[in-house]
């Protein structure tokens, strides 16, 4: 696994048990809940090329997952201070461009 400040180089590296593993490093036990988060944000870097902000993955988690999920409030509770960051990182995706 290649790293450049903890965001995954190699997109195909990931995995649930890498996500599982760098989850635990960063002190987040992920639950479905989180690893389902994970696929939505995947799904869209796949989809459109780049990582999702926070507006964008709850859009996204919103159509994927339904609207309780689609919020920030949820989001923010299972990735406390910056969801589409962490999200980003735990997803083994590029962080994305606008989040700091």
């Amino acid at each position: 696994m290649t790293k450049q400040t903890d965001y995954l180089n190699d997109l195909p590296d990931w995995s649930k048990d890498l996500a599982i593993k760098l989850g635990l490093e960063d002190g987040f036990a992920l639950t479905k809940e989180h690893l389902e988060i994970l696929i939505v944000a995947r799904n869209f870097y796949a989809d459109y090329g780049f990582s999702p902000s926070m507006r964008p993955l709850c859009k996204m988690v919103t159509a994927s997952l339904g609207m309780d999920k689609g919020s920030s409030l949820y989001l923010n509770k299972l990735f406390p201070g910056s969801p589409a960051k962490i999200a980003a990182k735990l997803a083994g995706l590029p962080k994305p461009k606008n989040c700091l």
